[in-house]
């Protein structure tokens, strides 16, 4: 099986199995979903979920948050992993915005890394989900998800490898798609310590398990 045939076989049970997969992340316009993204790192979408809305009541947009003082954001999220460094980077991406970008999230991934707390993953997540852009957030589970399928070669060893060979062979208007694909894969099935192969539906085509029942 070639590449693009992997791809293929890929892309028809995803589109069967999961035809509208979506972030799970709950949110209302892009400031939300952008400061979801910035407090999910190392985080459960679960988790993040339960913190929001409280969040979100005390500071609604980019402007409120970005007159916050630290005292006030901290308590909010402090069940958060890294708290500390989230509701700094929350209140510091809040006055960016409102400084550079008139409170408007950007949809440009070069704008949004200016973004304290905003690296190319997170970037990636917000162009993809609101603008339906054809680029590729590589998180953990997209990471292990990709290896094991044989969808990336094992020589790509960085998130930024793994996202290039994901993009050059995923169809241009599937990628936003695919990307949630991955991610759910290895939440909910391709666990990283123990995959459910069993109730895997890719299981035939995955080098991971052949390698596991050889």
């Amino acid at each position: 099986m070639d590449k693009k045939e992997r791809y293929q076989q890929v892309i028809n049970y995803f589109s069967e199995h999961s035809p509208d997969a979506e972030t799970e992340l709950l949110y209302d316009n892009p400031f939300q979903l952008l400061v979801a993204v910035i407090l999910s790192a190392q985080c459960t979408d679960k988790r993040v979920n339960l913190t929001t809305p409280t969040l979100f009541n005390s500071f609604p947009d980019a402007t409120s948050l970005s007159k916050a003082e630290f005292e006030e954001v901290f308590p909010l999220i402090k069940s958060i992993s890294y708290p500390n460094n989230k509701a700094k980077h929350l209140i510091g991406m809040a006055k960016k915005l409102i400084a550079d970008f008139g409170g408007e999230v950007p949809l440009i991934v070069d704008e949004l890394v200016t973004l304290p707390g905003v690296g190319r993953k997170t970037a990636n997540v917000i162009t993809s989900v609101i603008d339906a852009q054809p680029n590729m957030a590589v998180d953990t589970h997209v990471f292990r998800v990709s290896h094991r399928l044989g969808l990336v070669p094992s020589t790509a060893k960085t998130p930024l490898a793994v996202e290039k060979v994901l993009i050059k062979y995923f169809p241009e208007e599937l990628i936003h798609r695919a990307h949630h694909w991955l991610i759910l894969h290895g939440r909910y099935t391709c666990l990283a310590r123990t995959p459910k192969c069993s109730d895997c539906g890719l299981k035939e085509i995955c080098r991971y398990y052949k390698k596991q029942n050889r």
